[in-house]
């Protein structure tokens, strides 16, 4: 094996990362690499052969019980050479080590979402598969119009503190840092479902390398995730919208599929330590399979 350095990266490399994500055809969005960065500049490992930066990944701490790992790429020479095992056992051990215990529990809580095939090794390391997140595209002019409807507004327009009340129903705890970086990033179309002073779901439209991303899209009912989605097509500029939906939200399966949209990937959720209680039939689109 290559005598190899594990050690921080830096933000260009950061950028370098995502760069090599879309070269595998992961389409990040055209600001993630600093949304990420933002969420945590500590939670960035890379590996380093000979000098040369030959993989890396993150492992974001986004509250003091809950992070995730993602981002996970070696670059194709240095694949096959035990060298990708040994960075993400690195990055495990590292996010482990900053995260706080549950009351009661020995650990705090890593989430990561697996392609199909990694399943096993990830299971090897710690991790249970929960349900899958499935990938849905509508193409251009692909879906129906939909009228104004007044109870949707900018969420620019809605006090933070809502925000992250709803956004904690939907994720394991709070994440203020990353929030603060994702709801602001230049060219988003971020919608908000508001009856009085009563914040039932919200949505959040980004441009990708290819097409635009709705992440994340959170509803109380699925009449109003139908709407938020239809509302927020209408900004795509005649490209794709693709959203990564929860398998075990059945009515966000449902509304994919009534509109006709394509399943085009899939992965799988999996946890390492206890299993977060969400509102998960309020979860029609997650926010990143980098970050969760």
């Amino acid at each position: 094996m290559p005598s190899a350095i594990i050690r921080p990266l830096t933000f260009p490399e950061v950028e370098q990362l995502v760069n090599w994500a879309a070269l595998e055809g992961w389409n990040p969005g055209v600001h993630d690499a600093a949304n990420f960065w933002a969420a945590d500049p500590e939670g960035f490992l890379g590996l380093e052969v000979d000098g040369e930066l030959a993989g890396g990944g993150s492992v974001v701490r986004h509250n003091p019980h809950f992070g995730f790992m993602g981002l996970f790429i070696l670059r194709p020479e240095f694949r096959g050479q035990g060298l990708g095992e040994q960075l993400w056992y690195a990055r495990r051990d590292h996010l482990l080590a900053r995260l706080t215990p549950f009351p009661e529990t020995t650990s705090g809580t890593i989430g990561l979402d697996a392609v199909t095939n990694m399943i096993p090794f990830y299971a090897k390391g710690g991790f249970v598969p929960q349900h899958r997140h499935c990938r849905y595209e509508a193409q251009a002019h692909s879906l129906p119009a939909i009228a104004n409807v007044p109870e949707i507004v900018e969420l620019s327009t809605i006090p933070r503190e809502r925000i992250e009340i709803l956004d904690a129903r939907c994720f394991p705890g709070a994440r203020p840092k990353f929030l603060n970086h994702w709801l602001t990033q230049p060219g988003i179309v971020s919608l908000a479902w508001q009856e009085g002073k009563n914040l039932r779901g919200y949505s959040l439209l980004r441009r990708c390398r290819v097409g635009w991303k709705l992440a994340p899209l959170y509803a109380e009912t699925p009449e109003i995730a139908r709407a938020l989605l239809l509302n927020s097509f209408q900004y795509t500029e005649g490209q794709s919208l693709l959203i990564d939906v929860p398998e075990n939200n059945q009515s966000a399966m449902a509304l994919c599929q009534s509109l006709g949209m394509t399943q085009i990937f899939e992965c799988t959720r999996m946890y390492l330590g206890p299993i977060p209680t969400l509102a998960h039939e309020q979860i029609f689109g997650i926010t990143s399979l980098e970050l969760g």
